[in-house]
């Protein structure tokens, strides 16, 4: 029995185990009763079943064998036992008569996907008590207790794949503020899974963030597919899945994570601007599962960029236009391209080593990465496109584009220098720069490099600054503008960070 000393809505929650339930039809309830106590069956619970033309009753396991023997041969009886099973009972004199209870408490066990098998509830409404899988039990006591407020923390368990730039910052991040995040938020999280590309560790206990690389290399091959199913047999209250790759592989697993009742957070952009149709059934099966999907930072790094846009739908605001500057990478490329007289190639160079592009750069270099960005936030809008639809002009050649290693792309990368410098030469002259703008207006997006002067919001921008416009009906004379550092895996992670507390509180 755990106790509330507070003046809470429940007193308190109890559970039983080992627990066999009997589903038997309204007619012949009556003769299993008189059954049971003729022969000094205890009886723990009885509840309405979902149909209407059974009852369930609950019995311990011990009874089970004798239960069966009577009704052994009996061909007049239908009788289904389901044996595992364990009850869960929340009671509290304040629950009279307050309305929600019942609300809350099945919300805290299906967003954590358990299955509730009977349900009953005494007369004097002090109590409720729920029939679950006895597996989902423990995890069933944690999240009453935090949805009642029995627990001084709200647990996360999380499960993290991707241990580089941004997945290395974050664990760093996480094992920094880990005092704070408690003790200001009310949060225990706890990393219970973490994987690369070579190796991967589980630990239902949690991992020693302090030695994290040098005990993962010990641990066994990476199967992402083991991974998952692993989190499943877990079966831990409030377990987020956070994908710090750009892998569409892991992207395409989304779908499996969520049926298991497993949030998401994810930096990685590919779930969100492959095929509509797939977005738009992630969406639905978040919600149908009733689970988070947070991907703040597919867009502007750690600025609030897609949270910005859902506050100006949700209050009725209707977008005209964006505008925006979305690549942290291009933008530190683009600024120190315009302002010296560095190549082409060294600023790329650069770029790559201090962390700011994609893992392979032709993703930025491409307009890959910009258009998948204004095509999530077409999509937030609720346009159709897809990624063809999006007008994109590529920055590198196509030799670039097709050259066999990062190492090879470099070494192509060379032979366009001298265009990129001539056009350079050309806009000082103008006294312009360059920007890579992505716009969205009249249900078009277009990615372009476009040269701009003095006049034009765009040109102030500095270092890895991203810079978002949102012209609409209520903000059309002049735009509500985000702006802000784009890329680098301090910021990201820092917005990784912000959704997995943003999971907790929700």
């Amino acid at each position: 029995m755990i106790n509330n000393k507070d003046d809470n809505l429940i007193d308190g929650i109890s559970s039983i185990h080992d627990v066999v339930l009997l589903k038997v039809q309204n007619s012949q309830e009556a003769r299993i009763l008189t059954s049971f106590a003729d022969n000094n069956i205890k009886i723990i619970l009885i509840a309405k079943a979902s149909e209407e033309d059974f009852v369930c009753i609950a019995i311990n396991k011990n009874e089970a064998g004798k239960a069966k023997e009577l009704f052994l041969n009996k061909e007049d009886f239908n009788i289904d036992f389901q044996e595992n099973l364990s009850i869960i009972t929340i009671a509290g004199e304040n629950m009279r008569g307050v309305p929600g209870t019942s609300s809350r408490l099945f919300n805290a066990l299906g967003r954590n996907g358990v299955n509730v098998i009977a349900i009953a509830q005494g007369a004097s409404e002090f109590n409720i008590s729920v029939v679950i899988n006895a597996r989902d039990a423990k995890k069933a006591l944690r999240s009453i207790k935090e949805a009642f407020l029995l627990s001084n923390f709200h647990a996360l368990n999380l499960f993290i794949v991707g241990t580089g730039l941004i997945g290395g910052m974050l664990l760093k991040q996480i094992q920094e503020e880990y005092q704070k995040i408690k003790s200001e938020h009310n949060i225990d999280i706890r990393v219970c899974g973490l994987a690369n590309g070579d190796n991967m560790i589980l630990d239902k206990d949690g991992i020693d963030l302090a030695q994290w690389s040098s005990v993962l290399e010990q641990w066994s091959q990476t199967d992402i597919g083991e991974f998952i199913q692993k989190i499943k047999e877990f079966n831990l209250a409030k377990s987020v899945f956070v994908d710090c790759t750009a892998s569409e592989k892991i992207a395409s697993m989304y779908s499996t994570i969520f049926n298991n009742h497993i949030s998401i957070v994810t930096p990685n952009k590919k779930a969100n601007s492959n095929l509509f149709s797939e977005y738009k059934e992630l969406k639905n099966l978040a919600r149908v599962k009733n689970v988070s999907f947070l991907y703040e930072t597919n867009v502007g790094a750690g600025l609030p960029v897609i949270n910005t846009l859902r506050d100006l739908l949700a209050s009725g605001d209707k977008i005209i236009k964006i505008e925006a500057v979305l690549s942290g990478t291009l933008s530190y490329i683009f600024n120190i391209f315009s302002t010296s007289d560095k190549l082409f190639s060294d600023i790329v160079a650069q770029a790559k080593e201090k962390g700011y592009t994609e893992p392979d750069p032709r993703d930025d270099l491409n307009g890959m990465d910009v258009a998948r960005k204004i095509l999530i936030l077409a999509r937030e809008i609720g346009l159709p496109l897809e990624i063809d639809d999006v007008e994109i002009e590529p920055l590198i050649s196509k030799a670039c584009e097709q050259a066999g290693s990062i190492d090879e792309f470099f070494i192509k990368l060379k032979e366009i220098n001298e265009k990129f410098s001539q056009l350079r030469d050309e806009a000082k002259k103008q006294e312009k720069v360059f920007r890579y703008i992505a716009s969205l207006e009249n249900g078009k997006a277009k990615v372009l490099l476009k040269i701009v002067g003095r006049n034009n919001p765009f040109y102030a921008l500095s270092g890895s600054d991203n810079m978002i416009s949102f012209t609409t009906r209520r903000y059309h004379e002049t735009p509500l503008v985000v702006k802000g550092p784009g890329a680098g895996s301090e910021v990201t992670a820092g917005g990784v960070l912000a959704d997995i507390i943003r999971v907790a509180k929700s």
